[in-house]
């Protein structure tokens, strides 16, 4: 009889029980990571959350290849105008609101509000009294109410900033705007909570509609149109930036030599007629140092007649626009004129009223712009024309021909409006790249970590696989013992019994590694909500410092005393003025302020037609009387001495006394003692 002995390996059992182990423990922990380094996939996550790893870095790259294309916010020196502010108020919640009308309706798609620059002394530059809730209204002539085309809010982040803030909507008709703030911001200087702004563009296309047009407030804080803050000052054109583009070539400005005879003239020829209807003139390359050496209205001509002409000899001449500097608040790095459209070849620039220039010994009329823009149907057309001019340059590298190359002292010279979209671009970009950067180094961290773990889920499985050999190993040895012992009994107890064949076990079945494609695959589920992003970016004067501003009281007096007075009668005369010169300047300083104040309520109040100035000065007191023949104050309400002077008369610890002449008119006399007040 043959018998049959079939063998079972408990060793089979126990290697793939090992295995399984090994591999149910890297897919446990490859499903971890990929958990993990993935991020949150449910919707109410931020836009930044929902975003894959890999997403995020190609945003980065993203990010900065445009920052690097893009205008930088350069700040402009010197003085200029500053905008509008209105009143000051303790609430945030009393609104203002702002106006323009530009007479007509047009076709307007985007708005730009210009924030106005303060200096913070922690921060460094930021915009200050930008509203902090507002919404921007447009309609018709006909229409009272208009209709809402942008809201923000607190939510919307858009301080702190130094950019324009860039307002874009469908085309729309309209023939005015207006600006309304629900809730104001506070004033870097004392908390006080304003509206200021330093400009307000309305375009239409390349057409910024709102320039020089009428603009009305609910309250302002300057009336004078001559100071820094005045409501116009919204639509002039003049921006706290300086145009710093990434593209073009640098230009230096040119700049005529001194001199320039009775007439100069500069003519752009444009090759054909075209319908003109802006120019933009571009002040010189100022100084690349701060603070700039030469002042602000350097080479700009006080007074110029701008004429356009079909024929090369202008006998068809018509005015175009004409250019008058009342004050240095009404210049800037670019003049902008708008004018009825007339189709012109050649444009030519009369200087009436030239710039006198005095410096390194010599002094005359002098003439410099950057760049003069001409513009037809939105579009610059004198790049690269042919200029000239009736007058030399001051060097061979101050080229009459920069007039028209396109270029500043920075480089490219931008349409006016893409240069407020880059800047604005540029401030969201600048906002998002320090969350995106945030979010990338907690995905870095992440990734980190769950690098370790799989570093200890792999010396896990190395351990797995090590007791699994030496298993193996113990159980082969004890199968092969009881066969032996299996045999030998068979062998005693039946000779000639057949061997029984013993089947050799399989080999261990091979673990998985992980796959990119399937970590890829499931990472790519939400690689489509890359664009909405979160708020937020960086990126928005002491008499006595004024070094040499009040140097010469008595000439100052003089100086303003004929510029005011020029209407009337006046008499001025000084006694010991080797004294006054020895005046310390704050109190030269509030002394003249005090006159000037004089001279200011004369001609308001009094209507005097003749006024006399007398200063007298010793070692024991100095006294300032002021007289006038004009109605006295025998009608006037309250205090006979108007508060601004003894405000005035109080910082300088010094006695007024205002009275009434019997033959009509009025005496102010300020009298301090003189030994504390010298230097």
């Amino acid at each position: 009889m043959q018998q049959i002995v079939v063998v079972m390996y408990p060793a089979r059992r126990h290697l793939l029980t090992f295995a399984t182990l090994g591999v149910i423990a890297l897919l446990v922990g490859w499903w971890f990571t990929v958990a993990l380094s993935s991020g949150p996939l449910d919707s109410s996550a931020s836009p930044l959350k929902r975003l894959s790893l890999s997403a995020l870095e190609q945003r980065m790259t993203a990010l900065d290849r445009q920052l690097k294309f893009l205008a930088q916010p350069s700040m402009r020196t010197g003085v200029g105008a500053v905008g509008y502010r209105s009143i000051a108020k303790h609430d945030d919640h009393q609104g203002e609101w702002i106006q323009i009308d530009w007479q007509q309706d047009v076709t307007i798609n985007q708005i730009v509000l210009v924030p106005t620059i303060w200096r913070d002394t922690v921060n460094g530059f930021r915009a200050d009294g930008f509203p902090a809730e507002f919404r921007i209204l447009v309609g018709t002539a006909g229409e009272s109410k208009g209709k809402v085309v942008a809201s923000y809010g607190a939510a919307d982040s858009i301080l702190p900033r130094v950019a324009p803030l860039v307002v874009s909507f469908p085309a729309t008709e309209a023939s005015w705007m207006r600006l309304e703030a629900t809730r104001l911001s506070p004033r870097g200087w004392d908390g006080m909570y304003i509206l200021q702004l330093s400009e307000i563009m309305v375009f239409s296309g390349q057409e910024n509609v709102a320039l020089r047009q009428s603009v009305d407030v609910s309250s302002e804080e300057q009336r004078d149109p001559r100071s820094a803050r005045h409501k116009q000052h919204l639509v002039d054109g003049f921006v706290p930036y300086l145009m710093d583009a990434y593209e073009g070539k640098q230009s230096l400005a040119f700049v005529s030599e001194i001199g320039v005879g009775d007439s100069p003239e500069i003519v752009i020829d444009l090759d054909q007629p075209v319908p003109l209807s802006r120019i933009h003139m571009h002040s010189t390359d100022l100084s690349d140092t701060v603070p700039q050496s030469v002042p602000e209205d350097f080479g700009i001509p006080r007074s110029m007649l701008i004429e356009g002409s079909r024929e090369p000899d202008f006998s068809d001449a018509v005015q175009l626009c004409e250019y008058h500097m009342e004050s240095v608040y009404e210049v800037g790095p670019i003049i902008m004129r708008r004018f009825p459209e007339s189709t012109c070849r050649y444009v030519r620039l009369i200087v009436q009223d030239p710039y006198v220039y005095s410096g390194g010994g010599k002094t005359g009329s002098r003439i410099g712009f950057a760049e003069i823009e001409l513009f037809a149907n939105g579009q610059n057309v004198s790049v690269g024309k042919t200029v000239r001019a009736n007058f030399n340059a001051d060097s061979p590298t101050r080229k009459v021909s920069a007039l028209t190359d396109g270029n500043n002292l920075f480089g490219e010279i931008l349409p006016i409006r893409r240069w407020m979209n880059e800047l604005a671009k540029r401030h969201d970009l600048e906002s998002e790249r320090p969350l995106l950067r945030a979010e990338l180094n907690e995905r870095y961290q992440i990734q980190k970590t769950n690098l370790n773990r799989l570093a200890w889920l792999a010396g896990l499985l190395g351990f797995i696989a090590v007791c699994t050999i030496l298993v193996e190993r113990i159980v082969r040895q004890r199968v092969i013992y009881q066969t032996r012992q299996r045999i030998a009994a068979d062998l005693h107890d039946e000779l000639g019994a057949n061997l029984h064949a013993i089947g050799l076990l399989g080999d261990l079945a091979q673990t998985t590694t992980d796959s990119p494609d399937q970590l890829k695959s499931l990472l790519r589920r939400i690689r489509d909500l890359t664009e909405r992003s979160g708020a937020a970016t960086r990126y928005c004067s002491n008499l006595l410092e004024a070094k040499g501003l009040f140097g010469d009281l008595m000439d100052d007096m003089r100086r303003t005393s004929t510029r005011m007075m020029a209407d009337l009668e006046h008499e001025i005369s000084f006694e010991g003025e080797a004294l006054l010169r020895k005046l310390k300047p704050a109190v030269r300083i509030d002394l003249f302020l005090f006159y000037k104040e004089c001279l200011v309520n004369i001609l308001r109040h009094s209507g005097a037609t003749f006024v006399t100035t007398h200063l007298k000065a010793d070692h024991r007191e100095l006294c300032l009387t002021i007289t006038d023949n004009g109605s006295g104050l025998e009608h006037s309400t309250g205090a006979r001495v108007p508060r601004s002077l003894r405000r005035r008369a109080r910082l300088l610890g010094a006695q007024v006394d205002a009275r009434d002449l019997e033959n009509h008119g009025t005496r102010i006399t300020l009298r301090l003692r003189t030994r504390k007040f010298l230097s």
